[in-house]
């Protein structure tokens, strides 16, 4: 096995989790493209049908770009894939700008947008999990905790002072500069670190609930293992079940008369703050506690947090309250997963091994962002719809505790239960 190289100290290391969070601080911005949504319509008389579609287009985008994005991750390192999705978004941003018709935003946000995603989303997991098998989940989520955070500080920026002072057209250009700047300069940090690098000074514990595996699986025989699956639908129905209020939360505030002002002004960042906060400090609590045991606590909470939410909808302090821990457990699942998916596949892979994974997450982009909806269409109110997200939790709940770290192949050097890497 390769030594640490010597010009990487302990503290060098960590610059690439500054690229890694500069990264994803701008790719977030897909969660802010509600801030669009009604200079548009009010613009060019658009449905809310048309404008979420394009919302959709680039969530499913994301995650099918993924797969690919990572594949190429792993064979040609972190640069290349990320400067492609810097380009990627910062166009789609420019080109938005100029856009007329609802079909050029499907392509602009929606398709370029979607694939920029991808590939820059592809890049800082693999990097941290292979620059910090000490502390993996901290390492990856701080990168992919970025992404929480940008909708909450570009969507206030653009829907308080941008759009209003410039209009939205200019908006997007603004935004486009920035975006490029910040990607820009994470990929420059972005790289992967020597084979068989490890910390100074650092052991792994055979007996650590975060333990490793020795094994890389490849694609096929990660895809072989029952956990792939009960993993898989886990987070699609985990994440289903966030996005559902997500999805609806402006609706939802205003059937139980909060004002659309003070959900913009406080619940949006208080959900963004939720979102952040899971991904960075669940990661944190996974290496100590385990990745499973830690998804399993926080799809826990969240099936009961659900109806909570609903019933308390109408204390705007208690829809805050649910609202950041409903969106703390749902950013839970977005950074342990990819660590998890690291100690159980190893990292060699990682980059289509979490894309595979990750296509969950662009089904739940499906489900979740429609549950809401049909729920309201046919009961004239929320209630079914968060009895429906407390049902899918509990699906993923229920596959959580089926799931189990997988075996390396029969044959396979390591052989039986792939155990802390050596």
């Amino acid at each position: 096995m390769a030594t640490q190289d010597a010009t990487e100290s302990h503290l060098n290391r960590w610059w690439h989790v500054v690229g890694g969070v500069s990264m994803n601080l701008a790719l977030g911005s897909l969660y802010a493209w509600s801030v669009f949504v009604a200079p548009l319509e009010k613009e060019f008389h658009w449905k809310r049908a048309d404008t979420s579609n394009v919302f959709i287009i680039a969530v499913v985008v994301f995650a099918l770009t993924f797969i690919v994005a990572g594949r190429l991750q792993d064979k040609l390192g972190p640069f290349k894939i990320s400067i492609a999705g810097a380009i990627l978004v910062s166009l789609g941003f420019f080109l938005c700008s100029s856009a007329d018709s609802i079909t050029k935003f499907f392509i602009f946000f929606g398709v370029l947008g979607g694939l920029g995603n991808g590939c820059g989303y592809a890049t800082p997991i693999p990097v941290m999990s292979k620059w910090f098998p000490d502390k993996r989940g901290l390492a990856v989520g701080l990168a992919v905790g970025g992404y929480g955070a940008g909708s909450a500080i570009f969507g206030p920026l653009a829907a308080s002072y941008l759009i209003p002072t410039f209009g939205w057209r200019t908006t997007f250009q603004i935004l486009g500069v920035i975006f490029l700047v910040m990607t820009v300069f994470g990929a420059f940090l972005l790289k992967n670190p020597p084979v068989g690098y490890r910390p100074a000074g650092w052991t792994p514990a055979p007996a650590s609930k975060a333990a490793a595996t020795t094994y890389d699986f490849s694609p096929g025989e990660a895809l072989r293992t029952p956990t792939f699956y009960f993993m898989w639908v886990a987070y699609a129905f985990g994440c289903a079940a966030g996005l559902m209020v997500i999805s609806q939360l402006v609706p939802f505030a205003k059937s139980v008369g909060i004002p659309g002002t003070t959900l913009a002004a406080f619940g949006l960042v208080v959900g963004a703050v939720g979102n952040a906060s899971g991904r960075i400090l669940s990661g944190w609590m996974s290496d100590h506690l385990g990745r499973i045991n830690v998804l399993r606590l926080m799809i826990g909470i969240s099936m009961i947090a659900m109806p909570i939410l609903y019933y308390v909808g109408g204390n705007v302090v208690a829809l805050f309250v649910m609202l950041f821990i409903v969106y703390w457990c749902y950013g839970t699942q977005l950074s342990v997963n990819a660590a998890t998916a690291a100690d159980f596949w190893g990292t060699k892979n990682v980059g289509i091994n979490y894309g595979m994974l990750f296509t969950a997450w662009g089904v739940a982009g499906l489900l979740g962002g429609r549950i809401g909806g049909w729920m309201f269409d046919k009961y004239h109110n929320y209630q079914m719809a968060f009895y429906t997200a407390a049902i899918l939790a509990a699906v993923a709940l229920l596959c959580e505790l089926l799931a189990k770290r997988p075996e390396a192949p029969a044959g396979s050097a390591v052989g039986g239960k792939a155990t802390a890497a050596a």
